[in-house]
């Protein structure tokens, strides 16, 4: 089950997305999904120069927090801002279709060929984006795939200022 819903996330099949949101033990697998996409993001970061592994491991710890803001944000403006008359989501539920839309980053591990490095990435962020906004979609029961694109959008933005501002604030106390 695990394998079909990986291959599923990557190939953006929304019904799967629909399958991991109804499932409530999905939360499981959806952190494997994310271990596994953060090491093709470890591989990344080395093929980009970040060897210390102590700014990777706060990288790390950066970025899921970054992941928590994201969806906290994505469930209050999908849920209440821009909702639609259908819309029922909640924080697990994303979580759970957000965590597989990692599953694009195993691919990062392919930077290993430095020369299709920065296409790798760049394909990489992309075919993310594309599944977050399925995952958005699928979550919060959406028929306009361009509210997704929005609520995705606009929620990574602010997402990133939260997130930006905190790393100001303390980064110089983390590096």
């Amino acid at each position: 089950m695990f394998f079909r819903r990986f291959i599923g996330a990557l190939a953006l099949d929304a019904s799967i997305f629909e399958e991991i949101e109804a499932d409530r033990r999905a939360w499981v697998q959806s952190i494997l999904v994310l271990v596994a996409a953060s090491f093709g993001g470890r591989i990344a970061a080395i093929e980009f120069g970040v060897t210390e592994s102590d700014r990777f491991i706060a990288g790390v710890i950066v970025a899921l927090g970054g992941l928590l803001v994201w969806v906290t944000v994505v469930a209050v403006l999908g849920s209440y801002v821009l909702a639609q008359p259908q819309t029922r989501s909640d924080v697990p539920e994303l979580l759970r279709t957000l965590g597989f839309a990692t599953a694009p980053g195993v691919f990062l591990s392919l930077t290993a060929i430095q020369p299709a490095a920065p296409i790798v990435v760049g394909l990489v962020f992309i075919w993310m984006i594309a599944a977050a906004v399925i995952a958005i979609r699928q979550a919060l029961d959406y028929t306009s795939t361009g509210r997704a694109v929005a609520v995705c959008l606009l929620g990574g933005l602010l997402s990133l200022g939260a997130v930006g501002a905190f790393v100001a604030m303390f980064g110089r106390t983390v590096s």
